[in-house]
C-alpha cells in the first residue's frame, strides 16, 4: 500500500511539475506515521523518484506561466518536524525522515541546503546514539581541525571581533602597569596575542617596555608549546620582555579540576608579587556548562574572583543551547547556525573551498555537539547574572573599542548584513537582526 502511495504522489507531481520539497513533505508525512513499515526497497523507490523528479525539472522548463503556485514546506520545517519525532521518542519514524532529508540535502547547495545537510548529519548521529548503534565519529583529524580554525579566523569576523575587542579592554585596564600577567583560558594557537603585543610595543617607551607574561591553558600540550615558540619569536622582534607558560587542562576537566589548576598545585597558575593580572575567557565558559546546571561555571568564576584580576574579558556565542527540552534546543541551534551560514554565503563566493571546510569541519562539529547535548551555550544575560553573583561588575567597553570593531567589519568583512550593537556596555556582533557573539569586560566589585 505504501509503495502505491509513494508512486501515486510522485506521478502526480510529474504531471503538475511542483517543487521537489512538496514531494519530500508528502513522503515525509507518510513515512513519519508510526503505523507504516517503510522497507529499504520502498525507500529506494522514493529516492529514485525524487532523483528522477530533479532530472525532470532540469530538462524541462515550465510552459504554463499562469499555473497555480504552491508553497511547499521548507527544509527548516522538515528538520523541526524530525526533531519533534525524536522529542516524542518515535525513533523509527525519525530515522525514516532523516533518510529522506539525507537524500535531498547537499553540502554544495545554497546556505539553506547546506545548513539542512549539517543538521541532518547531526540528527543521524543523535539517533545512532539513542539507539546504541555504532556510528561514524564526527571528529576530524587534528590537522583538519586546526586548519579549519585558522580558516575560521580569516574568513569570518567572529574570532577577530572577539580578540580585538577583548584586547582593547585589557589594554585599557593595564595602562601604566609595569608587570603584566594574562591568564588566558583555551589559548589554542594564540591568534589573539600578536596584535596585543604589537599594541603594547606601539604605546611603550622602546627603552623601557613593560614585561608581559601569559599563562595559556589548553588540552594539547604540543599545540601550546608551538604557540609559545611563535609568540616568543614575535615578542623578540618587538624587543618586548615576554614569557609564556603552558598550563595543560584535559578536555574532560571539570570546574573543580580547573579551579585546582588556577589556585594551587605543582603545575598550577602562579602570580608573582608586583604582577597585574588580567583574565581572558574567549569562547571558554560554555565548556563548563554541564547537564546538572551551572554549578561548575559558578565555582570557576568564584575562583577567578579570588585572584583579584584588574579585568576579566568574556566572549561567548549569543545562543541558548542548554535547554533540557530537545526540540527547543534544536530550534534555537537551527536559528543560530542558519544566520552563521547566511553570513558566510554573503561574504564568500559559492566555490570557496575554505568556506565549505569551515562549515563542514568547524561548524559541523559544533552543530553535532549541540544536537547531541554534549555542547551547551548561554546568552549574555545568563553570563551577566553569573558574573555579578561571583562578585564582578561590568566595565563598559570604550568608544575606541567599538570604533575598532566597526573598522574591522568595514575593511575586511564589507557584507551589509553584519551588525554591531551595544547593550549595557557590552558589544554584540550579529547577522542582520540576529546577535551571534558577545564581548564584555568586568572588574572586581
Amino acid at each position: 500500500m505504501l509503495s502505491f502511495q509513494v508512486s501515486f504522489i510522485c506521478r502526480c507531481y510529474i504531471k503538475v511539475r511542483k517543487c521537489k520539497h512538496f514531494v519530500l513533505f508528502l513522503l515525509f508525512f507518510i513515512t513519519s506515521q508510526a503505523t507504516y513499515s517503510f522497507s529499504s526497497q520502498q525507500f529506494y523507490l522514493a529516492t529514485e523518484m525524487l532523483s528522477s523528479l530533479k532530472s525532470h525539472e532540469e530538462g524541462e522548463e515550465d510552459s504554463h506561466p499562469h499555473h497555480l503556485h504552491h508553497h511547499p514546506p521548507s527544509p527548516r520545517y522538515l528538520l523541526l518536524r524530525c526533531a519533534e519525532l525524536i522529542h516524542r521518542a518515535d525513533h523509527p519514524a525519525a530515522r525514516r525522515a532523516v533518510s529522506l532529508l539525507s537524500a535531498t540535502t547537499s553540502p554544495f547547495g545554497d546556505s539553506t541546503d547546506r545548513i539542512a545537510h549539517q543538521f541532518t548529519l547531526a540528527l543521524s548521529l543523535r539517533l545512532d546514539r539513542l539507539s546504541l548503534l555504532p556510528s561514524p565519529s564526527p571528529t576530524e583529524s587534528s590537522d583538519a581541525t586546526q586548519s579549519s580554525y585558522l580558516s575560521l579566523n580569516q574568513i569570518t569576523p567572529f574570532l577577530r571581533f572577539a580578540h580585538l575587542t577583548a584586547n582593547q579592554a585589557i589594554l585599557e585596564a593595564i595602562e601604566g602597569h609595569r608587570h603584566i600577567h594574562i591568564l588566558d583560558f583555551d589559548t589554542s594557537h594564540g591568534l589573539q596575542w600578536p596584535p596585543f603585543l604589537q599594541a603594547i610595543a606601539d604605546r611603550s617607551d622602546p627603552s623601557d617596555p613593560p614585561s608581559i607574561r601569559i599563562t595559556g591553558t589548553g588540552s594539547d600540550l604540543s599545540v601550546l608549546r608551538r604557540t609559545a615558540l611563535r609568540l616568543h619569536s614575535f615578542a623578540a622582534s618587538l624587543h618586548l620582555p615576554f614569557q609564556f607558560h603552558p598550563l595543560l587542562v584535559p578536555p574532560s576537566t571539570t570546574a573543580s579540576a580547573t579551579n585546582t589548576d588556577i589556585s594551587g598545585g605543582a603545575t598550577a597558575f602562579h602570580l608573582r608579587p608586583g604582577e597585574t593580572l588580567a583574565v581572558n575567557c574567549v569562547l571558554f565558559l560554555n565548556n563548563l556548562l554541564k547537564s546538572d546546571g551551572f554549578r561548575d561555571a559558578h565555582a570557576f568564576l568564584r575562583s577567578v574572583r579570588a585572584l583579584n584580576p584588574v579585568v576579566v574579558t568574556l566572549a561567548e556565542r549569543e545562543a541558548s543551547h542548554s535547554s533540557p527540552m530537545f526540540k527547543e534546543r534544536f530550534a534555537e541551534a537551527l536559528e543560530h547556525y542558519t544566520a552563521v551560514f547566511e553570513s558566510l554565503e554573503a561574504t564568500l563566493p559559492p566555490t570557496s573551498g575554505e568556506r565549505m571546510t569551515v562549515e563542514r569541519v568547524w561548524f559541523g562539529r559544533e552543530i553535532a555537539g549541540v544536537v547531541s547535548g554534549e555542547d551547551k551555550h548561554e546568552r549574555f544575560e545568563r553570563w551577566e547574572e553569573m558574573m555579578r553573583a561571583a562578585g564582578f561588575l561590568p566595565v563598559p567597553l570604550s568608544a575606541f573599542a567599538l570604533s575598532q570593531a566597526r573598522l574591522l567589519l568595514r575593511l575586511h568583512y564589507p557584507a551589509e548584513g553584519y551588525r554591531l550593537q551595544v547593550v549595557r556596555g557590552s558589544c554584540f556582533l550579529g547577522w542582520k537582526s540576529k546577535p551571534l557573539f558577545s564581548v564584555s569586560s568586568w572588574h572586581c566589585n
